[in-house]
């Protein structure tokens, strides 16, 4: 059964690390045989159909190819056309808002909201925001003083290493590529 997904690759071409260029991704995820592959942003989001295995055996499958071919190990999480709407359906109503800055954490299997919610360092009441969804915390902060933001504490846990971060911005227009088809 194909099912149109996202691939977001956690921690590449970022300040200056872990260089993977747009056009070999693609071609990487095409060669293996995953149909209408293509990347948005320099930050490591594929568009592709699956065919085969979907969920963790899905990631884990797309880490070692991307691991083989590149030679870093890379954290996949995949999301379904399906999944990734619900996230972004789920989102709290002001995320996106011109007086914040907001980002999705993806979380990866077998990570839940609820326990990585439930890790959570304290955050700076009245600046920051965190609310869990599906596969999901969103998190935003007021962008008149994001430089007084806590969610570094968060970046700095081991727990981290299992999400991948998107901005809202990014978010709803992957949504809008998975809807295009």
């Amino acid at each position: 059964m194909s099912s149109p997904s996202v691939a977001l690759l956690r921690g590449i071409n970022v300040g200056g690390n872990n260089p993977v260029g747009m056009a070999d991704l693609g071609d990487c995820f095409r060669e293996a045989g995953y149909r209408d592959a293509r990347t948005f942003s320099a930050s490591g989001n594929v568009l592709f159909t699956a065919d085969r295995a979907r969920g963790p055996e899905l990631e884990e499958a797309l880490a070692r190819m991307l691991e083989a071919r590149f030679g870093i190990p890379i954290l996949v999480v995949v999301r379904s056309r399906d999944e990734f709407a619900a996230t972004i359906a789920a989102a709290p109503l002001d995320i996106g808002s011109a007086s914040l800055r907001s980002e999705v954490f993806f979380l990866k299997h077998p990570l839940t909201a609820e326990a990585a919610f439930a890790e959570l360092p304290e955050l700076r009441e009245g600046i920051d925001s965190i609310a869990p969804g599906p596969g999901a915390l969103y998190f935003s902060r007021l962008a008149a003083q994001a430089t007084k933001t806590r969610i570094t504490r968060l970046m700095s846990m081991p727990l981290f290493q299992q999400m991948t971060v998107r901005s809202w911005r990014t978010s709803t227009r992957l949504l809008e590529l998975l809807n295009a088809g």
